[in-house]
């Protein structure tokens, strides 16, 4: 199907790990397996809080600058985000995703780094290296807000299958992007090659939620 896939309910702010558990299964893919071994957990003095931050942990990742991102304190904790994976080598749809995501960019302006995110994190983290990513997101023109992730293939693994993005083989991808309100709690996902004018209704529906009883 092109354009929406599917729509998800806004679950109380409470509830929001519930809502990411039900997508995420509803996104695996044939042949997945279990659950990639956790990371160490965070120190007593950082632990977890909220649900989704018990959910997501702070593992870490690194950006296309060689900088360490955790997972839900740096990358999603009250943010608007589009998430995707990919890989840089890739020679079916991932450019073409891609260059849809910098369409969204385009489009969204100052917003991007400021009102919404973008995440792209690699399913080939033993190739694709920041130095790597980096020269990759020159190609898209990719502009401070949105990050191309990598890192040890553990964290890497653990935060994919988190985001219900995690596959076996690198060849078998999601071409799926995840548009998220940590915030608000309303998660949609959308065809990642669908036109880029749908894409981009999607995420201005998103970023423009406001929390249930809100004016």
């Amino acid at each position: 199907m092109h354009g929406i896939v599917a729509r998800f309910i806004r679950y109380p702010k409470a509830r929001i790990v519930l809502a990411i558990i039900v997508f995420g299964g509803s996104l695996s893919v044939a042949g997945q397996t279990g659950n990639p071994t956790e990371p160490e957990q965070p120190s007593p003095q950082t632990a977890p809080e909220s649900p989704a931050h018990k959910y997501f942990t702070d593992v870490v990742l690194l950006n296309q600058n060689g900088e360490r991102m955790r997972l839900y304190s740096d990358l999603l904790r009250g943010k608007v985000v589009i998430i995707n994976s990919f890989f840089a080598t890739c020679q079916g749809s991932c450019l073409p995703m891609n260059r849809n995501l910098e369409k969204v960019q385009e489009a969204l302006g100052d917003h991007v780094g400021k009102d919404v995110y973008i995440i792209s994190i690699s399913v080939d983290p033993a190739v694709d290296t920041p130095a790597s990513l980096k020269d990759y997101a020159k190609k898209l023109h990719a502009r401070p807000g949105w990050y191309f992730l990598t890192g040890d293939k553990q964290n890497v693994d653990f935060a994919l299958n988190k985001l219900g993005q995690y596959v076996n083989d690198k060849q078998d991808h999601l071409n799926i992007f995840i548009i998220g309100n940590e915030r608000t709690g309303l998660w949609k996902k959308a065809f990642g090659l669908a036109p880029s004018d749908q894409l981009i209704k999607i995420v201005e529906s998103v970023l423009n939620d406001q929390p249930p009883g809100s004016k």
